[in-house]
């Protein structure tokens, strides 16, 4: 029998806010461990939360960008359960009520366009952190993660493939990080994914038992985790036994998912209303002064690219892999007037300088405007492309202009035929071997001849001129 995966993602993304969800400490990462924390966070009795407006705001952002229908009202529940990094015994979250549902994001996979839906958006606190020492009977619990804010994202089990699940993982990751409301770390935690996957005869439209993925912190983890559990589920089904229900998780080291509990349902968490905060109004007027505020989303961005300049799709895809790389990319463009030139130096020679010294695009010393203008000068024939290569280095390295640059070193490019004619034939005569070979046949030299004329002139000879004048030259030799 033939099987089909039925997968459905739950993705907890942290919010760039600079403090926490219900109080003012701070949401840095990385300071020493319970140095972030105060009464609130720490669950002591008595103590009130009180809401981060931002941590709403940006719940909304991402509702808007996915499409979701926001609630005018959306209610605070407390998810009870017990584990040592959860101080108070239960974590605010949205149950019933949540902020924002009935959603979607498109991907593409190998030009074809398919819909994800999403279930709900809901904010909640989250947890902090047990430390497990490997080399004693101890563990640590870190509370500076404890009430940093989050948003959950549960989409609906839409995905037929690992590859489908990880193209929409990576759509609501570029989301995110182009809105600038999270960072999307997945190392550090800051964008967290579990999964939901069972199997079902192809052709039914029953769901089959699932099981819940845990500890997977990069696309490849998730989608080695999917392929792994949807072998290990269809080996059972073929063998007549039976899926169990059940949280796993994967065990990167092995390539294996390891059973870790039986799967809780929701009134296993007995949730109940949190008395201590109100609902959360949202008007029509916040909603469109937010939505007023939106920067153009990725791939609404990656078609204008292909419509307005003209370039392959793609190359709008690697330039609007980012924010600030789209930016650079169409302000380049802007001064040069070359959109795909442009395009051509920054996907070659700019990322490359970029990521070998893992530099942001905001950091480049090559600037749009300087790139523009050597994009111009190298068109326009004042230098030669090999040479607008050596300025762009010595761009890169020193942060001059190229009209610096050309004119310290004298490098404007040679267009006098006369001047050239005579190089050309200075390099026939130096070459004497190659050009009687070149007369007995081997018309493959020709390219020898070009090389040895750019040599004389490091680089500064016009390349169509000095092929044109070797092939007036080599037939009359």
């Amino acid at each position: 029998m033939e099987y089909e995966p039925v997968i459905g993602l739950e993705v907890h993304a942290q919010l760039l806010t600079e403090t926490k969800i219900f109080c003012g400490c701070s949401t840095r990462f990385g300071e020493a461990p319970n140095s972030n924390t105060c009464p609130i966070c720490i669950g002591m009795p008595g103590v009130l939360p009180v809401l981060n407006k931002k941590v709403v705001e940006y719940a909304i952002i991402m509702a808007i960008a996915t499409h979701c229908r926001i609630n005018g009202t959306s209610t605070w529940a407390r998810k009870n359960y017990f584990y040592p990094d959860l101080p108070k015994g239960y974590q605010i979250t949205q149950f019933a009520h949540p902020i924002a549902e009935a959603g979607y994001v498109d991907i593409e996979i190998e030009d074809a366009k398919k819909r994800i839906g999403i279930t709900r958006i809901h904010m909640e606190e989250d947890a902090g952190k047990s430390i497990h020492d490997d080399l004693s009977p101890f563990s640590y619990v870190d509370l500076n993660r404890a009430g940093v804010p989050l948003i959950e994202i549960v989409s609906e089990p839409d995905m037929r493939s690992s590859d489908e699940a990880v193209h929409y993982l990576r759509r609501l990751h570029e989301i995110l990080v182009y809105l600038e409301i999270c960072d999307g770390n997945m190392e550090e935690g800051s964008f967290r994914c579990d999964a939901n996957i069972s199997l079902r005869p192809k052709g039914e439209e029953e769901f089959g038992i699932r099981a819940e993925l845990k500890n997977m912190n990069s696309f490849r983890n998730v989608q080695h985790a999917l392929e792994y559990e949807i072998q290990r589920q269809r080996a059972i089904l073929e063998g007549g036994g039976r899926v169990v229900q059940e949280t796993r998780l994967w065990d990167v080291p092995q390539g294996v998912t390891h059973s870790m509990r039986g799967k809780e349902e929701a009134h296993d968490y007995r949730y109940f209303p949190e008395p201590d905060l109100v609902p959360v109004v949202i008007s029509d007027a916040w909603k469109e002064e937010i939505k007023n505020t939106l920067p153009e989303l990725p791939m609404d961005k990656r078609e204008r690219f292909v419509e307005q300049y003209g370039i392959p799709s793609y190359d709008a895809g690697v330039l609007t892999a980012s924010r600030d790389l789209a930016d650079y990319y169409e302000e380049t463009a802007r001064l040069c007037g070359k959109p795909k030139i442009a395009s051509n130096w920054i996907m070659g020679d700019f990322l490359a300088y970029l990521n070998e010294e893992k530099l942001d695009v905001t950091a480049s010393p090559v600037t749009p405007s300087t790139l523009a203008e050597l994009i111009n000068i190298k068109e326009d024939g004042t230098i030669s492309g090999k040479i607008a290569k050596e300025v762009f280095e010595d761009m890169w390295k020193s942060g001059k202009t190229p009209g610096e640059i050309v004119e310290e070193k004298g490098l404007v490019q040679i267009t006098d035929t006369a001047e050239l004619e005579k190089i050309v034939e200075e390099v026939l005569e130096a070459n004497q071997k190659q050009l009687e070979q070149y007369r007995s046949g081997k018309e493959k030299l020709f390219g020898f001849f070009v090389g040895q004329t750019m040599k004389a002139t490091r680089g500064k000879a016009n390349p169509e001129i000095v092929n044109e004048l070797l092939k007036k030259k080599l037939p009359a030799l």
